[in-house]
């Protein structure tokens, strides 16, 4: 095991921030008239306004591949009752995108909550923040309340309902979010043969579907697929605060035929048609804890994904 990998399983273990893995190179910063001395975890500026950050940390985040291994943990992360879900995100990994994004006590909102590792990200986040989720699955939506009850931790809002109502649905709140953070359930993506590794690791058969629902967005052809996920989160975004954020994971396929599968590229030129959303880069996560496979072998080349795409887009206006 790497000396990185075994410095982040030993964060993650103790539910702490990854900042609390960087050490300090023994020089002071300089504090300046809007800086905050906060030790070793660098300075902080007091006219930061979108998190809780240092400019060390700050930078830390910058990089454009998360090279990490966010393992399943039953024991902490509630993973044997969220593992019913065919593709869960890690909670540590949304807490660790939670606090770039947000500062404490601000509000996060999940289109497409899955079994919740967004909700549980945000309440594992230091401070917590406030989370409201929506998921069509019934079953999933149990899943993570079984989940944080288990965990001991505070319940956020898990609302069993269609994404496309997402306005009528958030209506009680009556608030805008500070960011907007979710995993959508990518067309037939799902229904394509596994690895022996998913299949170990999630009891999850060669084809395992999000759900057989004729409402959820994975069941549709691609161009409505892309159309639809489109619709959802432009109508997400009007409840996103100006100059904050849309985070959204994404996956590709294996190229097949005349087709190169690059999904994450579609659904950026998709999600920048909503307007006043602008695409302003991508974090590259490379999940150590994914094994590889001889694919092809002995007759041609095929990828190992050992990565997602998580892409960030802003909302620069209200128009």
């Amino acid at each position: 095991m790497s000396l990185l990998r075994t410095n982040q399983l030993d964060v993650d273990n103790k539910i702490l921030p990854y900042w609390r893995a960087m050490k300090s190179n023994g020089r002071r910063p300089r504090v300046g008239v809007n800086g905050v001395d906060l030790g070793d975890r660098g300075v902080y500026d007091k006219r930061n306004t979108l998190n809780d950050l240092t400019g060390r940390e700050w930078t830390y985040f910058l990089n454009s591949v998360w090279v990490t291994a966010y393992p399943p943990i039953a024991d902490t992360f509630g993973f044997d009752v969220r593992r019913i879900h065919p593709s869960p995100k890690p909670p540590q990994l949304m807490r660790d995108i939670i606090h770039f994004f947000t500062k404490g006590n601000e509000w996060v909102l999940d289109p497409f909550a899955g079994v919740g590792g967004t909700l549980v990200g945000a309440s594992l986040a230091e401070p917590p923040r406030r989370a409201v989720g929506i998921e069509i699955v019934q079953q999933y939506v149990d899943a993570y309340n079984e989940a944080v009850k288990r965990l001991g931790l505070e319940s956020q809002d898990m609302i069993c309902g269609d994404a496309r109502n997402i306005e009528s649905l958030t209506q009680k709140y009556d608030r805008e979010f500070d960011l907007i953070l979710t995993d959508p359930p990518y067309y037939d993506m799902m229904n394509r043969r596994k690895p022996g590794q998913k299949k170990k690791l999630y009891g999850i058969d060669e084809a395992s579907p999000f759900s057989n629902l004729k409402e959820d967005i994975s069941n549709l052809p691609y161009d409505e697929f892309l159309d639809t996920l489109r619709e959802i989160l432009a109508s997400a975004t009007k409840l996103l605060r100006r100059k904050r954020y849309l985070i959204v994971f994404c996956r590709d396929l294996q190229p097949t035929g005349d087709k190169p599968n690059l999904i994450h590229a579609d659904v950026v030129h998709k999600i920048g048609e909503i307007p006043g959303i602008r695409y302003r880069g991508m974090r590259i996560w490379h999940d150590q804890a994914t094994d590889l496979y001889p694919f092809g072998y002995p007759y041609a080349f095929v990828m190992n994904q050992m990565h997602q795409y998580i892409l960030i887009f802003r909302k620069e206006s209200t128009s």
